[in-house]
């Protein structure tokens, strides 16, 4: 007598059951000894800050269909799972759990407080998985990887040495986004812009002999303190007699001199820009061709510094107000216009940043982007659908350095060196015995940890067993296939391309 089938289905006891025989038969197991045509996709590496959303199971459906289509069809088929650590997202999730707990990450010291990080990701590492198996994701389970694994790791700082080693990595001074609340230098895709209903205050800067006034105007007269010039456009015949004289910093007294730059639009305000080259990208650049003194004048929690004179102290937001009430009883604020513009937001925190003078570790992808670029143009690289390219192609064409250093601690941490005898950089893919420089032993690692986008940079060919030559990454990449989010075309999409090109070809 036949089995009576149940009268509803329960997916319950039916879905683990074959789920469980599909893993036990090794059904979804890659073998590149197999033969046949390659085909292979690397999950997007889920971050371990929580549970899996409805995007996730979308788009891990999407890759599901297409890996056992082509299983059906004959291909030998890789599908790579793994999860990410995400460096700044899962530290703030675990400072906030310490906060609950009435303590700091500095409570705990740096050891003790990765070693939570670790805790909190076996729990939630663990949470991710079993639901991507509950989803039916026929992944290569033997193969789950994790971007600070062993394995993984080595291959961060081996991609660090050479792209170092190629000039192509250097540590300077440079105008980055710096969050207060995360304490952290952040990429420029790390901050999101924000529609915000300000003012535009028009502030005179005397001009020196007694002259009369050249008026500026800013959305952020706190920042004045910091100002070491005034520029105009040369093509501006308002400001022509003026370029050449200087004038004198209001509150300050800093005298400042009237330049010409071409950067200035004479349409904005009153045509005449303050420049404050350590606090605004764009104030650096005209700096930097200027030879103009860098004053910084805002600290790594959003307070005014020893620099800012009698205004040190004040949280920034409270500084704006006592200078504007100190330039209105000095007669220097000549108007207030409400102005409707763009603040950039920490993307993680919602913190307005603040575009700060700081020395910190950079890639310069120009070079890089440019071979990125032509693989999408010429067709080997395809981006479905085509009109994305456009987005693509819009942010690799002024592409502008990478700012990977950031001042956490759950990361991969940055493989530099300092001597505590000469002051030189060591860089190297093991910790060094010696000082490159002098010979010396004392040795101290830098403190800073790399964005998390390097390591994710690399998850097509790292988790392949990179830079060893395995029978994996001899067969399986170049990849497929990748399904993804549009929203991390550039942070994700744009960086894997350019790290696989310079170091797979």
């Amino acid at each position: 007598m036949g089995m009576e089938l149940p009268k509803r289905f329960d997916p319950k006891q039916i879905e683990p059951r074959w789920y469980s025989y599909w893993e036990s038969e090794g059904l979804f197991t890659a073998d590149p000894e197999r033969g046949g045509v390659p085909y292979s996709i690397v999950i997007p590496p889920p971050n371990v800050t929580g549970s899996l959303h409805m995007g996730h199971a979308l788009n891990n459906t999407l890759q599901d269909i297409c890996v056992r289509y082509k299983r059906m069809d004959g291909f030998n088929v890789l599908w790579m799972p793994g999860t990410d650590h995400a460096g700044i997202a899962t530290q703030n999730v675990v400072e906030k759990q310490l906060a609950n707990e009435g303590l700091t990450r500095h409570d705990l010291g740096r050891e003790e407080f990765i070693r939570r990080v670790w805790q909190w990701r076996e729990i939630y590492g663990g949470q991710i998985i079993h639901q991507l198996k509950r989803l039916g994701a026929s992944c290569d389970w033997s193969r789950e990887r994790f971007t600070m694994d062993e394995g993984l790791s080595r291959a961060v700082r081996e991609v660090f040495v050479r792209l170092y080693r190629d000039g192509l990595i250097y540590k300077g001074d440079y105008i980055i986004n710096w969050c207060p609340r995360c304490s952290t230098a952040l990429s420029d895709l790390e901050v999101e812009h924000q529609e915000h209903s300000s003012n535009l205050y028009y502030v005179r800067y005397p001009l020196e002999g007694g002259s009369g006034f050249i008026t500026v105007a800013t959305t952020r007269p706190e920042t004045m303190l910091g100002d070491t010039a005034v520029a105009v456009n040369p093509q501006d015949d308002r400001y022509r007699e003026l370029v050449g004289r200087t004038c004198r910093l209001p509150l300050v007294g800093r005298i400042l001199p009237i330049i010409a730059d071409s950067y200035v639009e004479p349409e904005f305000g009153t045509g005449a820009l303050k420049i404050t080259p350590a606090h605004d990208p764009n104030d650096f650049d005209i700096g930097m061709r200027h030879g103009l003194e860098k004053v910084r004048v805002i600290d790594d929690v959003g307070r005014m510094n020893q620099q800012a004179g009698p205004f040190a102290g004040l949280d920034r937001e409270e500084c704006r107000k006592v200078v504007l009430e100190a330039l209105a009883e000095e007669g220097l604020l000549e108007r207030v216009e409400p102005y409707l513009h763009k603040v950039g937001h920490c993307q993680r925190c919602r913190t307005v940043i603040e575009p700060t003078l700081s020395k910190q570790w950079f890639v310069r992808v120009e070079p890089l982007a440019r071979e990125a670029i032509q693989a999408v143009r010429e067709g080997r690289i395809k981006i479905i659908p085509g009109k994305w390219e456009n987005d693509y192609f819009a942010w690799m064409e002024n592409i502008r350095d990478w700012c990977i250093s950031r001042q956490i601690w759950w990361g991969h941490r940055i493989p530099a060196w300092y001597c505590l005898d000469c002051e030189g950089i060591t860089v190297a893919s093991q910790e060094p015995k010696r000082c490159s420089a002098c010979g010396g032993s004392r040795l101290e690692q830098d403190s800073d940890v790399l964005d998390t986008w390097f390591s994710s940079a690399l998850w097509p060919f790292s988790t392949l067993g990179w830079p060893e030559r395995t029978p994996e990454l001899e067969v399986y990449y170049p990849t497929s296939l990748l399904v993804t989010g549009f929203d991390i075309l550039t942070f994700w999409v744009a960086r894997m391309i350019m790290m696989g090109l310079k170091f797979m070809g």
